[in-house]
């Protein structure tokens, strides 16, 4: 079955939602969710937006932290143009219906969190990305040019590969006309489509730790790696420092930045600070930072875990600004009130991804990617706390306009084959995906961690391909499924971050190796 559209999204966070707005009233618009419209990585962001909003900040201090952060491996070009276009993106998110909290005096409430000189963080209590999206997700469903496919899951995006031409790695004749869908029919679907975007998220499930929801398993990144596209700087995995220690829980509940913006305070579980051992602003270092801090202590110590402490600060300012917090931990028995909260670090951003350019483009032509899973340019070596919400708004606005101007000289292409299923069965041993996926995460935890070494990368590469040739003998003949889709994806991004990894020959930013000296980035 063939089905065609002008624009295809793939993916329904803030990212995909926010171009599907944008280029919906100049064509057909095809939205994919593996699950459900809501249920993406936007939802479960807690902390906010960053934005220059207010004196005394301003677009060179905004700048200036993100490069920092960032250990200055940024295009500075990209950190200007996302910096000064977050004011003119932030107002239309509250056009578009999007509320933040204020004060009293009407402004916006600005918190602050880790690597920022200034308060500058807008926020909707701790639940901004779920505010976000409920704006984004109404005025989405009440478009008539915007129809929306969920439980469906993007196998491949289709390339002159599926035609039968044989295109080496980067050559410049690479195009994009659509993606093979599988539908919750378990029937595969070609869409053909003048212009794709994938807005497909993280790779956080590449780990047993995560903050990221279950979906989050690189599907966009993958599928263009396995089209011959260009995907950069996959070794810079960003662990939440802060993530609420519950083993029985998965994936693991965050405990925003923005409450240690608010006064918190890390300390170990005897109830002593250490910090100040590490960095100058402490508790308010930027997240590398953190998180190597935490996980410096926690081998020491031999401890699982480290206390947040909330304890000092006002019982009724820390309820009323962190209610979603305050009800999770109350919920496990921990008052934060009286009780400070176990917190570990666990995967959280991925900084690297599909290699794009101003305008949201990727190596392969009539393809755009914007969101967690593009590379743009603008984190480096690090992110900034609450700069990846705008990152998001404001590619997928340039997205749109270069898409707009381009989709006049695209045509659908005719000669595209459905998707040949002769020959599967049905794979009745699900153990196997199942205990392959456990065994990659293992890897990835105990080798491509928060701290790394060349030793650990390569064993880490060994006990990878054996998986990798098992799941491609298992693909090849199964009737397909999303598990085993899903499996092979990360499986793949696996491969790209302990690959980029072994060719990163320094310890900067979020790769930090035992066999490399740390560097520290400098303005050039």
């Amino acid at each position: 079955m063939k089905v065609h559209t002008d624009f295809l999204v793939i993916g329904t966070g803030i990212a995909g939602l926010s171009f599907a707005l944008k280029v919906a009233d100049h064509g057909r618009v095809l939205l994919i969710s593996k699950t459900t419209l809501t249920e993406t990585a936007t939802k479960y962001a807690q902390g906010g937006i960053a934005a220059v909003m207010y004196n005394p900040d301003s677009y060179e201090k905004h700048i200036c932290d993100t490069m920092n952060a960032g250990s200055y491996l940024n295009n500075e070009e990209v950190v200007r143009l996302v910096v000064t276009n977050s004011t003119e993106r932030i107002k239309e998110l509250i056009e578009w219906g999007a509320q933040f909290d204020k004060t009293k005096t009407g402004e916006y409430a600005l918190g602050r969190e880790g690597g920022h000189s200034e308060n500058r963080v807008l926020h909707h209590k701790d639940s901004t990305g779920n505010e976000i999206e409920r704006a984004l997700y109404e005025k989405v469903r009440s478009h008539p040019n915007i129809e929306i496919w969920e439980d469906s899951f993007s196998i491949e995006i289709i390339t002159q590969h599926h035609l039968g031409e044989n295109v080496t790695r980067h050559r410049d004749d690479i195009a994009c006309y659509g993606a093979y869908v599988l539908r919750k029919n378990n029937k595969i679907t070609t869409v053909l489509s003048k212009i794709t975007l994938l807005a497909t998220g993280g790779v956080g499930n590449v780990y047993q730790t995560t903050t990221n929801p279950r979906m989050a398993t690189g599907d966009g990144i993958a599928m263009v790696y396995r089209a011959k596209g260009s995907v950069k700087d996959m070794e810079f995995i960003q662990f939440h420092p802060t993530a609420l220690y519950n083993p029985k829980e998965s994936p693991s509940f965050l405990i925003t930045e923005a409450l240690r913006g608010f006064g918190a305070v890390l300390k170990d579980i005897r109830g002593n600070e250490f910090m100040h051992k590490y960095d100058v602003r402490k508790s308010l270092a930027p997240r590398d930072i953190v998180a190597r801090a935490i996980d410096k202590e926690m081998k020491t110590s031999g401890d699982e875990y480290v206390m947040l402490d909330c304890r000092h600060l006002d019982h009724n300012e820390l309820i009323e600004e962190f209610p979603g917090i305050f009800a999770k931990c109350l919920s496990i028995g921990i008052d934060i009130r009286k009780d400070m909260i176990p917190v570990s670090p666990a995967a959280h951003y991925l900084c690297g991804g599909i290699e794009t350019n101003i305008w949201a483009q990727t190596t392969i032509h009539n393809l755009y990617a914007t969101g967690e899973c593009a590379w743009t340019g603008l984190h480096g070596a690090n992110r900034l706390a609450s700069n990846s919400l705008l990152e998001a708004v404001v590619f997928s606005h340039r997205a749109a306009e270069h898409a707009l101007e381009a989709i006049k000289n695209v045509d659908f292409c005719q000669k595209v084959p459905n998707w040949n299923a002769e020959g599967m069965v049905l794979n009745e041993e699900m153990v196997l995906i199942t205990q392959s996926l456990k065994e990659v995460q293992q890897i990835m935890s105990s080798y491509v961690g928060i701290v790394r070494s060349n030793l650990r990368l390569d064993r880490a590469l060994s006990r990878l391909e054996i998986i990798h040739k098992e799941t491609e003998t298992l693909y090849d003949k199964s009737i397909l499924s999303r598990q085993i889709c899903e499996l092979r994806n990360l499986i793949n991004i696996a491969y790209l971050i302990i690959k980029q990894a072994l060719q990163r020959h320094e310890s900067i930013g979020l790769h930090y190796s035992l066999d490399y000296s740390e560097k520290k980035g400098h303005k050039k």
